[in-house]
């Protein structure tokens, strides 16, 4: 008997999910266990599991829909049962019991050994988006390093899929470029540059010469891109963020000397004494976690424009750059924990958020949000609050400033806070009070751990 396999709910606030990849198409054989699809929320990643073992008999929606949670994404049973009962109520299968697209590399598999092919290679598929193309990440990777448009190999892994071999034969048979007309090759249509350099490779003087004898196209000089789910959430979050919440930034300036003496003893000794690699941001995390209790205000979710929700506990909020867009994984209990648990889960949560594996569950209750854009050399900025939070403190990064030292003028290294809140929770004078402690507590860290 036909069986169908639901789409996961991906934490409890989910209602539906994006299907982002399909990894098997129907008449395979499936296995219980088997990785039938990639698919996202608005916050993550995830790989869908075959509840069931048999031959995928019909699959009712393609990549890039949209499915409510907990209904049937396909039909898997014995060759040439019927499936139409499974079919989801008022939707027709997207695919029509077709083959769904090949499956495109996974990160999970990028350091598996790549397969063999099952099948004659198939012919290169014309395409003009080098994110288009079915290749293994090995591949992918080998690409980037030896400056290779990887649209131009001939695909001999399964499903006309591309692997490392055939970049290594396109490599050799002259298809790469330079580094530095990498760029503007892989950004191009397949064939666009000929290469008159060493080995065949295409410099910036045959860009410049293709460039010269190209015609002059009516074409519009712009492409039109939908967001991604995360980046809509991005949107609604910020647009509802600016909107409907007065808020105000306080910046502020401290000495950062006892944080880095403490930093590079860490980093000398700490092998020595088990401890992780506590870095800046670390003590940071720590020294809110420390003070928020102090001031409930900031530890809050605005419930409306009448009620707000304090809290116990702080739940921090760490902002963490990703390619599919900003994530804020949420490290619960902050204030109970020490700065070495602190510094070994910020950066768990960190790394799987960035690696896409990252449940939504993790992501959700923060009370206070952390955002550091000191290591991309900003002086000064303005965080925007994460609504229901009441404020978000952004990290600066280290300048050398001057002072008077025992009558001479010497330079210290400053670090610049900048404290975003919400005017309706709380007012500037215990915002700044909270701000100058921080201060305050940072400057002579090693009082704060005693």
């Amino acid at each position: 008997m036909a069986t169908g396999v639901l789409m996961p709910r991906a934490g409890i606030s989910v209602e539906s999910c994006i299907i982002t990849e399909w990894l098997k198409k129907p008449g395979d054989n499936i296995a219980a266990g088997d990785i039938l699809f990639s698919y996202e929320t608005d916050k993550a990643s995830f790989e869908c599991e075959s509840t069931a073992a048999g031959t995928l008999l019909e699959i009712f929606f393609e990549n890039g829909d949209e499915v409510p949670v907990l209904i049937n994404v396909c039909a898997v049973g014995n060759p040439g049962e019927d499936a139409s009962a499974l079919r989801p109520s008022g939707e027709a299968a997207a695919g029509g019991g077709e083959a769904a697209p090949a499956p495109a590399a996974r990160s999970a598999a990028a350091d598996a050994p790549e397969p063999e092919a099952s099948h004659a290679p198939a012919a290169v598929a014309a395409q003009t988006d080098p994110g288009e193309i079915k290749i293994s990440p090995r591949a992918r990777n080998l690409a980037a390093s030896q400056s290779v448009d990887a649209r131009l190999a001939a695909p001999t892994g399964p499903y006309g899929r591309v692997i490392e071999r055939d970049i290594r034969k396109l490599t050799e048979e002259g298809g790469a470029s330079t580094a530095a007309a990498f760029g503007a090759v892989s950004a191009a249509a397949p064939g666009s540059f000929t290469g008159t350099g060493i080995g065949g490779r295409i410099g910036v003087n045959d860009l410049a010469a293709a460039q010269a004898a190209a015609p002059v196209s009516d074409a519009p000089d712009y492409r039109d891109v939908p967001f991604t789910g995360i980046r809509k959430a991005i949107s609604r979050s910020m647009t509802v963020s600016l909107s409907t919440i007065p808020q105000l930034t306080h910046t502020f300036s401290l000495d950062a000397t006892e944080m880095m003496s403490f930093r590079a003893q860490l980093k000398a000794k700490g092998d020595s004494l088990g401890l992780p690699n506590i870095t800046l941001n670390d003590m940071i995390l720590y020294a809110v976690s420390r003070l928020l209790p102090k001031y409930p205000e900031l530890n809050a979710h605005m419930l409306d424009g009448n009620n707000i929700r304090y809290f116990k506990d702080v739940h921090l909020g760490i902002a963490v750059d990703t390619e599919r867009g900003l994530l804020v994984p949420v490290l619960k209990h902050a204030n109970r924990k020490s700065l070495s648990q602190i510094a070994v889960e910020s950066k768990s949560l960190a790394k799987a958020a960035q690696g896409g594996s990252l449940p939504v569950d993790d992501m959700q209750g923060g009370t206070f949000t952390i955002s550091n854009l000191g290591v991309f050399g900003v002086e000064s900025f303005t965080p925007v609050i994460n609504p229901p939070q009441t404020g978000i403190l952004g990290v600066n990064n280290i300048t050398k400033r001057p002072r008077e030292i025992d009558g001479e003028i010497g330079l210290y290294p400053a670090m610049g806070l900048s404290l975003t809140y919400d005017h309706r929770a709380i007012d500037g004078a215990p915002a700044s009070r909270f701000g100058k402690e921080l201060c305050e507590s940072l400057a002579s860290f090693r009082l704060l751990l005693v």
